[in-house]
């Protein structure tokens, strides 16, 4: 394939390339469309991805009757991204929420499941009552959560780590016992690293604005505003697809299939600026190359960095400095006979003091309808992230082997299994460390200068899938308003 040499300012089409097939590159690619479609802009647009399908991250599959998610497996819904999508895809009612029976975290606290206190939102209860009726914690670890209420606001003027937080306003015992496994679900990071603003912004907004969490929450909850009485994660607010979250990457694919050009296993070596900068040169794995108005990539920070790094050194830099964890999911399907626990809860988190080798079971058929058989449940157990990453160093069969042992002690498993799949996604989770934000700034800063240019994907404001849907599209309109 030979580079088109046209001037960008002589063409008529606008020549357009997104580089990685996840979620990120598929949603700026389908914003591209509708963009040009909304200004009757002739686009002739290329997707990229090395791999063999689309979906990056995303990936359902059926299984002895289970419907199996291997990555991410619904979305909240409060950020609006997700749903707006699925709203232009008409595939909106293809949404279901979360089943309401089971509406209830557990976290393993001397190798037994205790439920999260009720209406425990990640870093705050909404009302100390629950906390102190809660078998988690010690009679003083409970009278030093209840001591927020009285204490003054911090006084932390730079960017602070969430665990520092929490023990500033909570105590040790809170942030051990209970919010590191939660946040820990979330984000797979040392919570001593990471970073509250980027990460939970709302918190510390709070903090400022009521002096205390639990009285904004029980405020919030007054006026109307709470949650849904659900403890843990809010799962009152997440929703998936009836199929399965791989529907929203089908519904993409389906609309990029009429008028989009899209390349599977074609990998994309280095992207440089034509001598102009009014385009890219894309080079290829093969040798190839071609040329392009506008480029998009969709990629983790790491992969990014390499293709800029020629052009762009100090921007590359930046993103490399962004640290990513690995992590393993292990699905597994179960007839409920062969369980001793009931499993009457959507999950159990496992916090680090258990000393345990797996991070948190989901139990994905009591969260969503048609995941399991009837008599049935299935099971995600996560192995691995930024606190335990000597264990992806270990083969499939000796993961799932550790998993059937932590399943059998926790839980009374019986290891009978309909099926067993071991996910890895290496290097899948960037981590938002303290000074992230800033570091987001600088790398934006330095690619200031290249209107054409835009980056998207999770390495930067947010790991959830709205926020990825969001970035993707945000980085489209960048592209097409600087064009």
């Amino acid at each position: 394939m030979q580079p088109e040499r046209m001037d960008s300012a002589a063409r008529t089409t606008w020549r357009v390339a997104v580089i990685g097939g996840g979620l990120a590159g598929l949603a700026a690619a389908n914003r591209l469309r509708e963009l040009c479609a909304e200004k009757a802009r002739p686009l002739d647009l290329i997707l990229f991805d090395a791999g063999s399908r689309l979906g990056g991250v995303v990936e359902t599959r059926h299984v002895a009757g289970y419907r199996v998610e291997l990555g991410g497996d619904s979305f909240i819904t409060n950020k609006p991204w997700a749903v707006d999508l699925c709203r232009r895809l008409e595939i909106e009612e293809r949404l279901i929420p979360t089943d309401a029976r089971y509406r209830r975290s557990l976290v393993l606290r001397r190798g037994r499941p205790l439920p999260v206190p009720d209406e425990f939102q990640l870093l705050s209860p909404v009302s100390i009552g629950a906390v102190l009726r809660s078998p988690i914690f010690s009679w003083p670890g409970k009278l030093r959560m209840a001591l927020e209420c009285v204490l003054p606001r911090g006084k932390v003027e730079t960017d602070e780590s969430l665990g520092h937080f929490v023990r500033r306003r909570f105590g040790r015992e809170a942030l051990e016992r209970l919010i590191q496994p939660l946040v820990g679900g979330i984000y797979t990071s040392d919570p001593e690293k990471l970073s509250l603003r980027a990460t939970m912004p709302r918190f510390l907004e709070m903090e400022r604005q009521h002096g205390s969490l639990i009285r904004a929450l029980r405020r919030q909850k007054e006026s109307g505003g709470g949650e849904d009485g659900a403890s843990g994660a809010r799962y009152g607010l997440f929703a998936t697809l009836a199929g399965g979250v791989s529907e929203l990457v089908d519904a993409l694919a389906s609309r990029l299939s009429k008028g989009t050009d899209i390349r599977l296993g074609t990998e994309v070596v280095r992207v440089a600026p034509e001598g102009d900068r009014r385009g890219f040169l894309l080079e290829f794995a093969d040798g190839s190359q071609d040329a392009f108005d506008a480029v998009v990539v969709a990629l983790p920070a790491y992969r990014a960095a390499a293709l800029i790094s020629g052009f762009a050194q100090q921007a590359a830099a930046l993103l490399n400095r962004i640290e990513y964890a690995s992590t393993a999911i292990v699905a597994s399907g179960h007839k409920l006979a062969d369980i001793r626990d009931p499993l009457e809860a959507f999950g159990l988190v496992v916090p680090a003091v258990e000393k345990r080798r797996i991070l948190a079971v989901s139990f994905a058929s009591r969260k969503f309808p048609g995941r399991a058989p009837e008599g049935s449940v299935q099971l995600r157990t996560f192995v691995g992230g930024a606190m335990q990453p000597e264990y992806l160093e270990r083969s499939d069969a000796e993961i799932a082997a550790l998993v059937r042992a932590e399943l059998e002690s926790i839980f009374g498993v019986t290891w009978k299994p309909d099926f067993t799949i071991v996910a890895r996604w290496m290097r899948s989770m960037p981590q938002y460390h303290v000074g992230h934000l800033d570091l987001v700034a600088a790398i934006e800063r330095e690619l200031a200068g290249f209107h054409n240019l835009a980056l998207a994907g999770n390495a930067c404001r947010g790991v959830g899938i709205p926020d990825v849907i969001h970035s993707g599209e945000l980085a489209a309109e960048r592209v097409f308003v600087s064009s």
